[in-house]
């Protein structure tokens, strides 16, 4: 006997509506510091009401919605971090992503009036909000996603030889966390960081932190109508793809084919939708974002990418996992 079709319910419809609530938690967690003292010992919850300072009948609280959302795991009357939370929510280890998550708090307003900037008739610009970015917007931006930044380039270099290169251009570098992980796994290479002037300025802080200012320079400008620095014989695009338009896009990939040598290639790395545009989730609120920045911005998928590269010359254009779910990387040659 066929087993019974399951009724459909509202429940998946909840959950979603809960967004804003499980994001709360998570949060609260993270600067209550929860995480941290669960990984030092403090498993039990009277050891965790006092490790964080809160009731009993609050931890009971905090902890059933961090089990429920699987940051927490069980066992017994003890609790553990998951995996995930172990590695990149506990304060002093080097993937620490906490400055990263709270850093999102500073969108729930905006969000909850998401139709009404749908429905706004203002004419999108090349950068929205962007134009008037600030040496302050700069550092509070990269201050929280320095430490992401840092792991996935590490990752890049892990996964890209860099062997026989000898210079970065690094377009849209922010932090300037990619020419730095580069530059400590292949000591001989040099880098250029391309931005916004005040992004530059908070790279050079950064590069500084690493005794790499003398490998690794600034270049202020805007990449979309600014020249390449020339001399690169691999350039990398990461975390901006949902920033722009497919023109724009292609204009960029186009200037940088010309600018770069001969055999060099070019490394899209970014948060891309699959060939049906069909997910992940995380690259289509990318695009959505852009809503409120008031950019030409949307999410393209990979095979979008794929064919704006073809279009500006390269050849041997591969599609590539970089983190499942999050980033793609897309790498185009020029021919010798």
């Amino acid at each position: 006997m066929e087993e019974k079709k399951r009724k459909l319910d509202t429940v998946r419809l909840q959950n979603m509506a809960y967004g804003h609530k499980t994001a709360s938690v998570l949060m609260a967690a993270v600067e209550l510091d929860l995480f941290s003292k669960v990984s030092e010992g403090a498993t039990a919850i009277e050891e965790i009401a006092k490790t964080l300072n809160i009731s009993i009948l609050n931890t009971h609280r905090l902890v059933a919605a961090c089990t429920g959302m699987d940051l927490l795991i069980k066992n017994g009357s003890n609790y553990f971090n998951a995996q995930d939370v172990e590695r990149f929510l506990v304060k002093g280890k080097r993937n620490f992503a906490g400055p990263w998550l709270l850093s999102q708090k500073r969108d729930y307003d905006r969000w909850k009036d998401l139709a009404d900037h749908l429905k706004s008739k203002k004419p999108p610009s090349i950068l929205g909000s962007y134009e008037a970015f600030t040496y302050e917007n700069a550092k509070a931006l990269h201050e929280a996603t320095y430490s992401v930044g840092l792991g996935a380039g590490m990752r890049f270099a892990r996964e890209v030889d860099m062997s026989n290169r000898s210079m970065i251009l690094d377009i849209g570098g922010g932090s300037g966390a990619y020419c730095i992980a580069a530059l400590k796994t292949y000591p001989h290479l040099k880098a250029i960081v391309f931005d916004l002037e005040p992004v530059c300025r908070v790279a050079d802080e950064f590069i500084a932190q690493w005794n790499l200012s003398e490998k690794i320079i600034t270049h202020p400008g805007d990449f979309t109508k600014d020249p390449f620095p020339p001399g690169a014989d691999i350039m990398i695009q990461a975390s901006n793809l949902p920033q722009y338009s497919t023109e724009r896009l292609t204009e960029v990939f186009k200037k940088g084919y010309e600018a770069m040598k001969s055999g060099g290639e070019y490394h899209l790395v970014g948060e891309a939708l699959d060939e049906e545009k069909g997910g992940p989730l995380g690259p289509s609120l990318w695009g959505m974002a852009e809503v409120f920045a008031g950019s030409e911005g949307r999410s393209h998928s990979e095979k979008e990418v794929q064919e704006y590269l073809e279009e500006a010359g390269f050849v041997d254009v591969q599609i590539n996992e970089f983190i499942p779910g999050s980033l793609s990387r897309i790498t185009g040659k020029k021919p010798e």
